[in-house]
């Protein structure tokens, strides 16, 4: 049977319906999910490993773009310009900086799944009753927000930063050069300043990093007395560059790296044979074949906690997949993959069961590595038979000097290390 021919109104009204059905289907919720949201994260390339953004991107199903720089670049870009990024990934020692220039925005406690889990290291200070607080900005100084705006260790359900990795930062040694230390007995932050070494010495190139390794230094060698390290006054300061320009002009320092790669090359290139050092530079060392030692101080570690912070200018889509983002990296196999460089999980419970037993133990209860083990690079960074410089998880965050801090004459400092870099 033939069909009957549309009239004018008919094709009117069928176009209507139409209209009608497109709109509803770009409003209902299984339209949006096919839409792919992406996520920009700036930070440096400790946490910005290939690896990690392509699982992210598998079990999350959103497009991840990173972009790692070394630390003062990326604290400058993200308090320059929240826009640039969603999430930024660094040390607390930026939060006061990132807080006050109104770069990030709090973070609700409630949307992180797993925060009953994390641990009291960055809650309350001690990963264990005994440990040593340290100078300077502790993390959970600076985790709360307040009614005013202000950050403090007062709880609350807004926080300033996601705690994840964390770990103490001395210096490397190369034990072809530098003779093997006793861990907490000789290792020295003298080392650093000791003229034996001149001419081989590299510092990480960071102002609220570089200048603790330095006064560190400079105070286990005798040559200035800090009341309070963590917030030293100007005359220390000035007391501190006046030293570590007439170092300098000596030809003691051999360079001051920006990255992880550039102090494993320094390292590697035999450019210095000591230098400030982060964990995965040692791994990556090692597994290269350079036999470099992480010191374990007599005078305690610098330590520092990862943040991951939410741009001021994050929102919708992109602030509902950071959030996404910021559970996974405390969902377990993130934290049992940087362990495999040197760096512990705030949560560490949910990770341990991902390693093999042998491989936890040596990470994070300091037990001899009963094999070889592979780092974040596939290379063979730890050797049967060795021990984890500085021991256990609870030793080394027992054994604090100072964290990563940005004191009160920040602004000051800034300037002399700036002026101590061309002198």
């Amino acid at each position: 049977m033939s069909k009957k021919p549309m009239t004018r109104r008919d094709v009117v009204k069928s176009g209507s319906q139409g209209i009608m059905a497109l709109a509803v289907a770009k409003s209902s919720p299984m339209a949006f999910a096919k839409r792919t949201t992406t996520l920009r994260i700036l930070g440096t390339h400790v946490t910005l490993q290939e690896e990690i953004r392509h699982r992210a991107m598998t079990e999350l199903g959103i497009n991840l773009v990173f972009e790692p720089m070394g630390s003062a670049a990326v604290l400058q870009k993200a308090s320059a310009y929240p826009e640039s990024f969603d999430l930024y990934e660094q040390w607390s020692d930026s939060i006061n900086i990132l807080w006050q220039a109104k770069a990030i925005q709090s973070i609700d406690r409630e949307r992180i799944q797993y925060w009953p889990e994390i641990n009291p290291l960055a809650k309350e200070g001690r990963i264990a009753p005994d440990a040593k607080l340290g100078k300077g900005d502790a993390p959970y100084k600076l985790l709360y927000v307040q009614p005013d705006r202000s950050l403090s260790s007062v709880e609350s359900n807004s926080i300033s930063f996601l705690p994840y990795v964390h770990n103490v930062d001395s210096f490397g040694y190369n034990t072809n050069y530098i003779p093997q230390g006793i861990p907490y007995q000789t290792e020295s932050w003298s080392w650093l300043l000791d003229p034996s070494y001149r001419g081989k010495v590299g510092l990480v190139n960071a102002p609220t990093i570089g200048i603790f390794d330095a006064a560190l230094a400079a105070q286990a060698r005798g040559l200035v007395q800090f009341k309070d390290i963590g917030n030293m006054t100007v005359k220390e300061i000035d007391q501190l560059f006046e030293i570590l320009i007439e170092y300098k002009r000596q030809g003691h320092f051999a360079g001051f790296w920006n990255s992880v790669p550039e102090s494993v090359n320094f390292m590697t290139q035999k450019r210095v044979y000591i230098e400030s050092m982060f964990s995965p530079g040692v791994s990556a060392a090692n597994g290269r074949g350079v036999p470099v030692t992480y010191a374990a101080p007599k005078e305690g570690f610098r330590a520092w906690h990862g943040v991951m912070c939410l741009s001021s200018r994050t929102e919708g889509y992109e602030k509902d997949a950071a959030y996404e983002y910021m559970n996974w990296w405390l969902s377990g196999w993130p934290g049992a993959f940087i362990a495999r460089q040197g760096y512990y999980i705030s949560n560490p419970d949910r990770s341990e069961e991902l390693l093999p037993k042998n491989e936890w133990a040596y990470w994070y209860h300091g037990d001899v590595a009963t094999e070889d083990f592979k780092g974040t690079d596939g290379r063979i960074s730890v050797k049967k038979g060795s021990i984890r410089d500085g021991g256990s998880y609870i030793k080394r965050f027992s054994n604090i000097a100072v964290w990563n801090t940005v004191m009160n004459n920040y602004d000051y400092s800034l300037d002399k290390w700036y002026e101590f870099l061309s002198s």
